[in-house]
């Protein structure tokens, strides 16, 4: 009897894994489609005019044709298994070269992560040392800079609020939060880098560190960069701006009450004339690949309904423009695009 009930438990358990491997597969295959965002994808600059160029995640090039300032520069894409395994990954140092190669950084004199998780800080020791540029950010970001042996010359820690100058750029890093997407509302791999960390490390080695939302000041216009999903209320008020990069990972599991007040403390205290969404993108996959999370996790179409939503309530005269990879465009200059 007991040899038919454990046959039939390592069957019945057996099945559950079967079953539970095929959903698994099927919602990790059930992705959005970008193709259903109608939005425009901005116009292209002339010479010497402002242009920002997204580069995957929260990746952004801001480049006025003399100076040139980097967010995040997360080009190296661990994989899946790397992530989930815990296994020490390091700098894709190809990878690198190509995006600063064929995205022309050649007048790089910042590089700012917005906080110092992997995919926003891993490669910024690598990109100093190949480029020179400052790095501004946490003391958790610096101690990833350090341990790549960038010089201290070259990091600056922030606390929050200076301004720092770089040809016609004017930067301010405002203390901002995680989006709470973790368990039960807290921030994944929270905590802080104490000591320089050298590379290959898990990614779980690369702790938060601290959040920033990033603004750029410039004649030709205002951008703020806002890479994660979390804000502190008025944090922002007094700050108005352009153009509005912002994080819509999480957003859709947030739900729609938490997006909204997220809309508003990033785009309508600030007076953002023009949104563009990031971080929607599936980071496992390589670099120049643009694959949406799978629904379960994130939604950006049910963000973007709800960005037009937003949109049309509070913020009329704000235009939404769908990022494409690797393509500079000039909103501060565009005045006839619509939605």
């Amino acid at each position: 009897m007991w040899k038919r009930r454990v046959k039939q438990t390592a069957m019945t358990l057996a099945a559950v894994l079967v079953v539970g491997s095929i959903v698994i597969v099927l919602l990790w295959r059930d992705r959005p489609n970008l193709d259903n965002i109608d939005w425009p994808a901005g116009p292209e600059p002339a010479d010497k005019i402002l242009s920002v160029t997204w580069l995957g995640v929260t990746t952004v090039l801001i480049d006025d044709g003399e100076t040139q300032i980097l967010i995040d520069g997360f080009f190296s894409r661990p994989s899946l298994a790397d992530t989930i395994l815990g296994r020490p990954v390091t700098n894709d140092a190809a990878t690198i070269n190509y995006a600063l190669h064929e995205y022309g950084m050649r007048q790089l004199a910042a590089i700012i992560p917005v906080h110092s998780h992997f995919d926003h800080a891993m490669d910024v020791g690598a990109i100093a040392k190949r480029t020179s540029a400052s790095v501004l950010g946490s003391k958790s970001t610096a101690n990833i800079a350090r341990g790549a042996g960038v010089p201290e010359d070259q990091i600056i820690v922030i606390k929050g609020g200076e301004l720092y100058e770089f040809g016609q750029f004017k930067v301010r890093l405002v203390g901002s939060r995680h989006g709470p997407i973790g368990w039960r509302g807290s921030v994944p791999l929270d905590g802080n880098i104490d000591e320089p960390l050298t590379l290959p490390q898990p990614i779980q080695a690369m702790r938060f560190g601290g959040a920033f939302s990033v603004i750029i000041e410039h004649p030709q216009g205002t951008t703020l960069v806002q890479g994660s999903s979390g804000f502190i209320e008025g944090a922002l008020d007094s700050i108005s701006v352009d153009l509005a990069l912002i994080c819509t990972y999480g957003l859709s599991s947030l739900g729609k009450d938490y997006a909204q007040r997220y809309w508003q403390a990033m785009v309508t205290s600030t007076g953002a004339t023009a949104v563009i969404p990031m971080h929607f993108d599936d980071f496992t996959y390589p670099f120049g690949e643009v694959v949406p999370f799978p629904a379960f996790l994130d939604n950006v179409e049910t963000a973007a309904e709800w960005f037009e939503e937003f949109r049309d309530t509070w913020d009329t005269d704000t235009k939404l423009y769908k990022p494409e990879f690797g393509r500079p465009i000039a909103v501060y200059a565009e005045s006839s695009a619509t939605t």
